[in-house]
């Protein structure tokens, strides 16, 4: 199974002798569940890398950005374009923060820059319903890093994730899309390293990066979400295969 990586954004030049860039973070995150998976990156940001059909990998995953998708870019419309279609295809798609963000708004939800300001550091996601990959858990841990958020989720989509600073944390799309507003593919000191990197002047202000920094000490659940995430690819992936041999 291949899963190509739209590429949204770029790790900081100053972090990435230490954290690498998104494609291989993505990588190594998918590899936690799975290391069969192929990986393959499309760079949407300085290449304007839109893939030519959805059907050029078996699934997708859409980075976290620090554009928004309200940003007058060359590659959002064509990139909410190629949501749209792959979704038509039934070619199934994880959106990852921005990824979470400009996935709703392809599908006809609204995004904007909260007035609840910065999210940062580890918080904690309700599970919304029954949630059979769980295993009986009913909320989870990971990373946040976002200002933006869903404030209008799409007709099609369900909630199946909330927190008290994010309302739409996770839509479900039927089985065809699944997107998150948390950093589950971030460790523990590349989302310090980004705090601190953002904090004060017109970034983080001084006291949420300061409370931002003490919740890392909580612990995060990315080996449960690299599981749900490709267990959500690998069963579309096999209906997919289902229905060409019966075709």
């Amino acid at each position: 199974m291949k899963i190509g990586i739209l590429e949204t954004g770029k790790v900081n030049p100053d972090l990435v002798p230490d954290h690498g860039h998104y494609v291989p973070m993505f990588r190594t995150f998918l590899h936690r569940a799975d290391a069969t998976i192929e990986v393959e990156g499309w760079d949407i940001v300085d290449a304007g890398r839109i893939p030519a059909s959805p059907r050029d990998a078996d699934g997708w995953i859409i980075t976290g950005s620090k554009f928004g998708v309200y940003d007058p870019l060359p590659w959002i419309e064509p990139l909410k374009t190629f949501l749209r279609a792959t979704y038509a295809a039934r070619v199934p798609m994880v959106g990852v923060c921005f990824g979470h963000q400009i996935l709703a708004e392809a599908m006809g939800g609204r995004v904007v820059k909260s007035d609840r300001g910065w999210g940062a550091g580890v918080h904690e996601y309700r599970l919304e319903g029954e949630q059979p990959w769980a295993g009986g858990r009913t909320s989870l841990n990971a990373h946040a890093m976002h200002q933006d958020q869903v404030v209008e989720k799409p007709r099609d989509a369900r909630v199946v994730a909330s927190s008290e600073f994010c309302d739409y944390a996770g839509l479900a799309y039927g089985d065809r899309a699944l997107s998150i507003q948390p950093h589950p593919e971030f460790d523990t000191a590349y989302e310090a390293d980004i705090i601190r990197l953002r904090r004060g002047g017109d970034g983080i202000p001084d006291d949420v990066a300061d409370r931002a920094l003490k919740t890392l000490e909580t612990g995060v659940d990315n080996q449960v979400f690299a599981e749900w995430i490709v267990a959500f690819f690998r069963t579309a992936h096999e209906k997919a295969a289902s229905h060409k041999e019966s075709a």
